[in-house]
């Protein structure tokens, strides 16, 4: 078997099975059902639908701006800055009405675990199955002749982008694996954070939770384009330890079941002797 291929087809798979395996070993370990994972799964889906839209209609309205003739590095930190600001607020804003109106009981620190598990477990669900996707694509692609298939002026372009793709080492087709494996953590702190808002009383919580969404995906995006692809998995590797850090600082423990009213006791049965006597005897014969 073509080795490239199998390393493209174990990128692609993690993805899928890593969210699935946390997500069970959580529900066995604390003896819950997939509810609560499934909600923080669609609340990511819902987010998405309002989240990538607003950032398609965006770059069209801001290329047609002054903002849209700023310098390379002026572009790149202009999208840096409000890639990351756009997914801290759709993400962490859906976030805390989910929390607020479709997970009115997540109020444990066990809970908020099982929410962040699905949102950040979906994410990388649904990028394992496009890696799948785009692996069987240009796995059909490879031997064709391109010209064939696409138009001139798409050409130049496809051959590009097959060419990258099965020219890439057997370790850089796995670095999306490795991402997802850093991820899911940082999305997990995110909605312990989030929660905060709700178990302490605190409203600002939830900006503390979009700062620092949007401060990872801005650094990602500023990294990804000044020291690479392993700087970047570097510095989000950091960030991976930064916020298994806030999970753990911000466990708190369960709340105590509430005590079962005390009940009332029941007397004991004391036998009463029966007292009998020639007389009482006497009068209860047959006669």
């Amino acid at each position: 078997m073509d080795f490239l291929l199998l390393a493209h087809f174990l990128n692609g798979l993690p993805m899928i099975l890593l969210p699935i395996g946390l997500g069970i070993y959580l529900t066995r370990r604390w003896k819950t059902g997939w509810r609560l994972w499934l909600i923080g799964a669609g609340t990511f889906v819902l987010s998405q639908v309002g989240h990538i839209p607003f950032n398609l209609v965006m770059g069209l309205i801001l290329n047609r701006t002054p903002l849209g003739q700023l310098s390379p590095a002026g572009q790149l930190l202009f999208n840096a800055v409000f890639l990351g600001l756009s997914a801290g607020i759709f993400e962490e804003l859906f976030r805390y009405g989910m929390f607020r109106w479709w997970a009115k009981d997540a109020r444990t620190w066990k809970t908020g675990i099982l929410t962040g598990a699905g949102h950040g477990g979906i994410e990388a669900i649904l990028l394992g199955l496009i890696a799948l996707y785009a692996l069987l694509q240009l796995a059909v692609l490879r031997d064709q002749d391109l010209s064939t298939l696409f138009p001139a002026d798409q050409l130049a372009l496809a051959q590009l982008q097959v060419a990258e793709y099965w020219s890439m080492t057997w370790y850089d087709s796995l670095l999306g694996a490795l991402e997802r494996l850093f991820t899911i953590p940082v999305q997990i702190s995110f909605a312990v954070i989030v929660l905060q808002c709700f178990t302490r009383r605190q409203g600002f919580w939830i900006w503390i939770a979009v700062g620092y969404h949007a401060l990872i995906d801005a650094t990602a995006v500023l990294a990804v384009n000044h020291i690479g692809v392993y700087g970047t998995e570097a510095i989000v590797a950091g960030f991976f330890i930064l916020s298994l850090g806030i999970i753990f600082r911000l466990r708190r423990p369960d709340p105590a079941p509430a005590p079962e009213p005390p009940s009332s006791p029941v007397p004991a049965f004391t036998p009463q002797p029966l007292g009998e006597t020639p007389e009482k005897l006497e009068d209860t014969r047959f006669v």
